[in-house]
């Protein structure tokens, strides 16, 4: 699945945040940004910084992946982020 804009990206950090059971406080003090930077990101707001994007991503165990053709994760030991499911529901919640 290809994360298209930004919201859609926020609602997959959203979501694995939930997850996690990880309040936006929490979190946030984990990447080192404020609570403000979360609801932001998480809403779609499109400047953000990407160093800080790939801390949040690393801190939710999101994997991030490049290429031009999709190839099955090697080695992943850990249970796989549904991102379809995830955008999709964030889609309806728009709707």
């Amino acid at each position: 699945m290809l994360v298209r804009t930004p919201a859609e990206f926020g609602a997959v950090l959203r979501d694995r945040r939930k997850k996690l059971k990880l309040d936006q406080s929490t979190f946030a003090k984990r990447i080192g940004v404020s609570r403000q930077w979360v609801i932001e990101v998480e809403h779609g707001h499109a400047r953000a910084e990407l160093g800080l994007i790939l801390r949040a991503l690393d801190a939710l165990d999101i994997r991030l992946e490049a290429g031009t053709e999709q190839t099955p994760a090697r080695g992943a030991t850990r249970p796989a982020v549904d991102i379809n499911a995830i955008v999709a529901k964030a889609r309806k919640k728009k709707a």
